[in-house]
């Protein structure tokens, strides 16, 4: 009876909580347009793509087109959330996923799933059903009954639960696909905690307490490297309590008892306080080396790296966010060989969000004529005149301004710049905005070629010409050229100056072999530009596949570090 109601519920275009494995999902017929909008607005979530669980491959080869290799995994034990291209003709909800070419697609992988697609009640259940994680926005996904009850009841019309214990939260796993392999977006569901092999055991245990966004912690034992299911981004107190709970329980399961634990240098984040308050030897790693490190663990190389680094924020070990950064690292520490142009970022955590402010910002630093940075902003309609005042007196009262290397900022700030996002509903909504109108013309007018952008010497490092890559890119804008031309030559440029820093490098060291990680190479395109290019110029590139080069990765970079470092 209880399954039939459901089924009933979703034909009638309701939205039901249905308990899996790792928690609960929201659940609603993926076809039907009225029941997707509803459920975007009961989560407060305008434009970010849902999952869709599909009955089976052949419902996913019609809407889709699979790459070659990826239906064994999608059809595998593991049945993860896989982003495939979207088939012309699509019939789901066009609010699915609005304005991206892909959409996340996993099959069932538990009999309840099975059961609500095919059960002998006389109803005819779509064959593709959104399954997005049932939390509030910002919370850890609901994992027992009483958490769905308290969180649940103004988003799903009816919950259907089960008597199986959900031990640990485990959100399903997302991969996107590069080069015939799995790349990792999010580790968790049928993944973790699978260890990764890495040196030759240290005969000690230890933690590493993860990221500030993406949270997943790691547990090393010896040569062992056991990365937990994500938990979520900190900034909600009950996702800092999951991660307690978490580390406890995994901690008892591998019968771990970690010597020190390893966190992020900020010292103001939440998981942070976590690592101080359990009694340990705590051990801080930069936030983008701890990104090499687990490309370098995942490739298995115990050689030092050039490793490209390029991220939304991280705490530098100046004091300053640092995000574009080119370190050469290996196991006992890195050097800061360099970075992208520096530039000011204004407003605080808000300017993450409302890319206008960092382009406003970028365009402030490349004329001294205020007026005609006036100009400019109102040309390309980047914001009012009264915020772009407000915008001007931060600068000059140099009040909430930091100096920022963010690759993802400067992301935010050209795809605010070429009128593609404004400002973001979501992380890295801008970021893939900008990447779609790229791939859009390489599309439509085929490849351009990477050409090597010496960089120019900075205080103390070399820096990469961003400024004047940004400047031309207003100056064609306000020409009228095609901002999806703009968006690639954005790309392709700063590919560019990637392969020009390692060859200067390798040039003045030997070192042969580059790292591509961090949060911005989650943006498949970029990565193709830079390992092709770098390639073809006879470099060892190495990429991520199984764990994500995003924040969700690094638990494994601070683990290594805690493990090998001779201090610790």
């Amino acid at each position: 009876e209880a399954i039939t109601a459901i089924r009933k519920a979703i034909v009638d275009g309701k939205i039901v909580a249905i308990k899996g494995i790792g928690g609960f999902h929201l659940c609603c017929d993926a076809r039907n347009e009225e029941a997707v909008s509803t459920l975007r607005q009961r989560k407060g979530r305008p434009v970010k793509p849902f999952a869709i669980m599909m009955k089976d491959v052949d419902a996913v080869r019609r809407e889709c087109l699979i790459p070659d290799g990826a239906e064994d995994v999608l059809d595998g034990h593991q049945k993860p959330i896989i982003l495939l291209a979207k088939r012309d003709g699509l019939t789901l909800a066009p609010s699915v996923a609005p304005g991206n070419p892909s959409i996340g697609v996993m099959l069932p992988y538990t009999p309840l799933h099975l059961l609500l697609f095919t059960y002998d009640d006389g109803l005819e259940v779509p064959d593709s059903l959104v399954m997005t994680s049932a939390n509030e926005s910002g919370a850890p996904i609901c994992h027992n009954d009483e958490e769905a009850r308290q969180e649940l009841s103004g988003l799903a019309d009816l919950v259907l639960s089960h008597n199986r214990r959900i031990r640990l939260r485990a959100d399903d796993s997302v991969m996107d696909w590069y080069d015939g392999k799995p790349y990792m977006i999010r580790r968790s569901r049928g993944y973790a905690p699978l260890p990764f092999f890495y040196g030759n055991g240290q005969e000690k245990d230890v933690l590493a307490i993860g990221g500030e966004l993406k949270n997943c912690f790691c547990i090393g034992r010896n040569n062992l490297f056991y990365p937990s299911p994500y938990i979520g981004d900190m900034s909600d107190i009950r996702t800092v309590q999951a991660l307690r709970d978490s580390v406890q329980r995994m901690a008892s399961l591998l019968e771990a008892s970690p010597s020190a634990v390893a966190c992020d240098l900020h010292p103001a984040y939440n998981t942070a306080a976590v690592a101080r308050e359990l009694g340990l030897p705590v051990v801080t790693v930069q936030h983008h080396y701890a990104h090499i490190l687990s490309c370098m663990a995942e490739n298995d190389c115990e050689q030092p790296v050039i490793g490209v680094s390029f991220d939304g924020t991280g705490y530098g070990s100046d004091g300053t966010i640092w995000g574009g950064e080119i370190l050469i690292s290996s196991l006992q520490g890195f050097e800061r060989a360099a970075s992208i142009e520096p530039f000011w970022q204004r407003g605080g955590d808000v300017s993450a969000k409302e890319g206008w402010r960092i382009a406003v910002s970028l365009i402030d630093g490349l004329w001294s004529d205020r007026q005609r940075v006036a100009s400019i902003v109102e040309t390309l309609k980047l914001c009012e005149s009264n915020e772009l005042a407000a915008q001007f007196f931060l600068a000059d009262q140099q009040i909430n301004s930091v100096i920022s290397t963010s690759a993802g900022r400067l992301f935010d700030g050209v795809s605010a710049i070429l009128g593609l996002c404004r400002s973001s509903t979501f992380e890295g909504q801008a970021a893939m905005t900008l990447q779609f109108a790229a791939e859009r013309w390489e599309k439509a007018h085929g490849a351009m070629e990477v050409v090597p952008i010496e960089p120019v010497e900075g205080d103390g490092r070399w820096l990469l010409p961003t400024s004047a890559l940004v400047k031309d890119l207003v100056e064609q804008r306000l020409s009228g050229d095609d901002p999806d031309k703009l968006a690639y030559e954005f790309h392709c440029r700063l590919a560019g100056m990637a392969v020009g820093i390692c060859a200067k490098i390798r040039s003045q060291t030997g070192l042969e072999t580059v790292a591509l990680s961090g949060g911005v190479f989650q943006n498949r395109l970029l990565l193709r530009l830079c390992d092709e290019a770098l390639q073809q110029r006879g470099f060892t590139v190495l990429r991520h596949s199984l764990v994500p080069p995003n924040d969700g990765g690094i638990a494994l970079g601070q683990a290594i570090y805690a493990m090998y470092h001779e201090n610790v």
